[in-house]
């Protein structure tokens, strides 16, 4: 009982500390503080330093050499600091796994819930590290090259940091949960394939709106204090959206490709 109050007491102090340190907003405190009591409840202390891993990596690549993607970020519908929809879309479906193992353990809940951490990570680092590539990324729908942060665009060094990514938190669960090395290696592939799926996403159905003021092309929908105007993509789709979709549909693909194999 004392263990479960003082693991709930770190878990408020580093969403606190997120705030303090200006890597969330309050409703992203509130956020992280749910999805880590989510996360303890089916996984334990071991679930926490997985997904600590993953929001302390996130945090140092949002805000490494974040002057050079201060233009970048007039593009992204948020900026560095993230609210309750980013942890969400970034931790939810982890969360939701994590609860769904509470209530009937199986080691495949807890691939699920891995490769959602495994594909927000790999997302994450391939944005935050392939913004300062030297070359303009290629957009996959036209292989043309276009403006840095262009969501469903592609660079050689983006894609790498994204291999890296999840390469780390199936490291990191291969360690924690004593995984053998064929579950490792679809924590890995999966969480890799939401980047893919992602960037899929991004390209073809996430919404894009222009400003009317300067003519910028943003996922914002508002631009020089003026509302912008959509150009393509659906409505409910967006950024949010396309990160959550992603790593809940690769740990789907994943946990399907272990029932198909038992």
């Amino acid at each position: 009982m004392i263990e479960t109050f003082l693991i709930f007491i770190i878990i408020l102090l580093t969403g606190m500390a997120g705030y303090f340190l200006k890597s969330l907003t309050i409703s992203g405190a509130f956020s992280a503080v749910l999805v880590g009591l989510a996360v303890y409840l089916g996984f334990s202390e071991n679930g926490l330093y997985l997904l600590g891993a993953f929001f302390a990596t996130s945090s140092l690549w949002s805000k490494y050499k974040s002057s050079v993607k201060s233009i970048i970020e007039e593009k992204l519908a948020k900026g560095a600091t993230r609210d309750w929809r980013q942890v969400v879309a970034n931790g939810g479906a982890a969360g939701l796994f994590s609860i769904i193992h509470y209530i009937t353990p199986d080691t495949t809940w807890l691939i699920g819930f891995l490769v959602c951490l495994a594909s927000a990570n790999s997302d994450t680092w391939a944005s935050e590290i392939g913004s300062l590539s030297k070359q303009d990324p290629l957009y996959i729908r036209t292989f043309q090259r276009v403006e840095k942060g262009t969501s469903g665009a592609i660079s050689l060094l983006g894609s790498i940091a994204s291999i890296a990514g999840s390469f780390l938190i199936a490291m990191i669960g291969f360690w924690l949960f004593n995984l053998d090395f064929y579950l490792t290696c679809l924590v890995f592939l999966f969480g890799y394939a939401g980047n893919v799926i992602d960037t899929f996403i991004g390209a073809f159905y996430q919404q894009v709106y222009v400003c009317s003021q300067c003519g910028i092309e943003t996922e914002k929908k508002r631009h020089c204090h003026m509302p912008t105007s959509r150009i393509k993509g659906f409505i409910f789709v967006d950024n949010d959206m396309v990160n959550f979709l992603s790593g809940f549909f690769a740990a789907l693909f994943a946990i399907v490709v272990i029932y198909l194999t038992k």
